[in-house]
């Protein structure tokens, strides 16, 4: 079914919805970042920002949002959950300058009566007069109708009423939440094409939640249904399974559905992870459009057939999204898979050498040893027998650290022929061993890559002598970071095994005599 031409607004609810994370929070400054973000790079037509009455952290975040949205006539795009408490809520909101009120009242009738212990009419009472105190106030009003999905499905007659009762309310929006995420697509797909024939009048929302992972086809199937507005998070943040993913939703109704959505998408990446660094909730390595691994092509018959002719690619091209495709290396690599990498590098290998390079990558994988593009080149050293990029090595180092005493550390580095010592101190042995690595990069005039992402793992289950990696991704040349990766039985030790090979990959870029190291590996 396609809806070509028809316009579907997008809200993003992840600095409300999304703080109910299990362990989330985000500070005032967080949230200002992440609400710029949103609205002038994304541009998402709609935010929730925040609940009212939560507390002064909440209040500080409203305001500099508020204040940060009127300089750039974004105000009205601004919106804060209140509840039904006549003025409370009302005048929170307003006094930290919002104008936007979504309003939480109860869409079903076990909700109302054992939660509110009320009657609908007593509760629509409470709702009407909050809202009337609003607009005085100059405040808009929208409501959520919560548990919606389950009264619809076991009180529908309840939703009917509620909807009736509040038709002069002055509500704009009618917000319609799957709260527990327990509708199919063909349930969500009837019930809000019933409520939008029934009452025309409205403008609906939906809010879907992912329960049963069907967070995005739900979304899809109220668009179908005629909803115009739909509600999503940035990396499916929110409680229990969480909200569907404002990505996945946004891409899949411009390739599905055909609708306009207006959305950048170039920014899907940057913004997921600016809310992963702020939440500390990692992106998944597969989440559909922003996980690391999702443009790597693994299969070797795959590569082949990409590069004889795109074969295995989809409408979903990486550089839609600021990513480039990349092919995996390991056991399942063919020669497709090691020219791909080969030509990224820039490096051209004999027919002899290719092969051993490769055997020597299906050998690695076998093993289930870590490898990506950027051991690539250590790979060829190593097969090879030459020291294109290895011209560091890191000969001695020990590494110390105590209880409320800064950590040292002694390193004993060698480059081509020459050694050199140094020491550093650090809030950690790994900040000391950079302290102390960079004293040696300064004498040798080259300039350390900004870190951007540390991160170490173990196995699940391992023991206390269970073999660490450490990743660690380094700002690039142009944009286009770079990742290595180093394991050894010690945290610390893996991450200096990452730096070392960063180090060799820095040092060959930038030498002048590079250009004679990579003939020589190509021979």
């Amino acid at each position: 079914m396609q809806l070509s031409g028809q316009a579907v607004e997008i809200m993003d609810v992840t600095l409300r919805d999304g703080e109910q994370t299990q362990g989330i929070s985000f500070n005032a400054r967080e949230k200002l970042h992440i609400a710029k973000s949103l609205l002038e790079q994304l541009k998402v037509d709609r935010i929730e920002i925040a609940s009212a009455r939560i507390s002064d952290g909440e209040r500080e975040a409203v305001q500099n949002i508020a204040d940060w949205a009127t300089s750039n006539n974004l105000l009205e795009r601004i919106e804060v959950l209140g509840f039904v408490d006549h003025k409370k809520s009302v005048d929170w909101i307003k006094e930290a300058g919002a104008q936007v009120m979504n309003l939480l009242t109860k869409g079903s009738e076990n909700h109302c009566r054992r939660q509110l212990r009320k009657t609908l009419q007593e509760h629509v009472a409470d709702i009407c007069k909050t809202a009337d105190y609003a607009h005085e106030q100059g405040i808009t009003i929208n409501a959520y109708l919560e548990d919606w999905s389950n009264g619809y499905l076991n009180s529908p007659d309840y939703v009917y009423e509620m909807m009736e009762l509040l038709k002069n309310s002055g509500i704009k929006h009618f917000m319609l939440p799957d709260t527990l995420g327990v509708m199919s697509p063909e349930e969500v797909f009837d019930s809000l094409q019933d409520m939008l024939n029934r009452f025309p009048w409205a403008h609906f929302d939906f809010h879907p939640h992912n329960d049963y992972g069907l967070g995005t086809a739900n979304a899809l199937a109220a668009v179908r249904a005629g909803v115009r507005s739909i509600h999503c998070t940035v990396n499916c943040l929110g409680e229990r399974a969480g909200n569907a993913s404002l990505p996945e939703i946004a891409v899949a109704l411009k390739d599905k559905l055909g609708v306009q959505v207006s959305l950048d998408e170039s920014h899907f990446g940057p913004i997921s992870e600016l809310v992963a660094a702020f939440s500390g909730k990692r992106i998944s390595s597969n989440a559909p459009i922003v996980g690391e691994d999702v443009f790597t092509q693994t299969s070797g018959i795959h590569a082949d057939g990409d590069k004889k002719g795109g074969l295995y690619e989809n409408a979903l091209h990486p550089e839609r999204f600021g990513r480039i495709r990349s092919y995996a290396l390991g056991k399942m690599s063919g020669k497709a898979s090691l020219s791909n990498n080969l030509d990224q590098l820039g490096l051209k290998l004999s027919p002899e050498n290719f092969q051993k390079v490769l055997d020597r990558i299906v050998e690695l994988g076998d093993r289930k040893e870590a490898i990506t593009t950027t051991d690539l080149p250590f790979i060829i050293t190593e097969v090879l027998e030459n020291d294109a990029f290895g011209r560091i090595r890191l000969m001695n180092c020990t590494i110390s650290s105590g209880w409320h005493l800064r950590a040292t550390a002694s390193i004993a580095l060698k480059v081509d022929d020459a050694d050199y010592l140094a020491t550093g101190e650090g809030d950690g042995g790994y900040d000391a061993f950079m302290a102390a690595i960079k004293k040696i990069l300064k004498k040798k005039k080259i300039e350390c890559p900004k870190l951007l992402d540390y991160e170490i793992r173990i196995p699940k289950g391992g023991q206390t002598d269970a073999l660490t990696e450490a990743s660690i991704t380094w700002e690039g040349n142009k944009g286009k970071n770079v990742k290595t990766i180093g394991v050894d039985t010690d945290q610390v030790l893996a991450a200096v095994r990452a730096t070392i090979k960063m180090l060799n990959l820095k040092i060959a870029e930038i030498s002048t005599d590079s250009t004679q190291n990579l003939k020589v590996v190509s021979r």
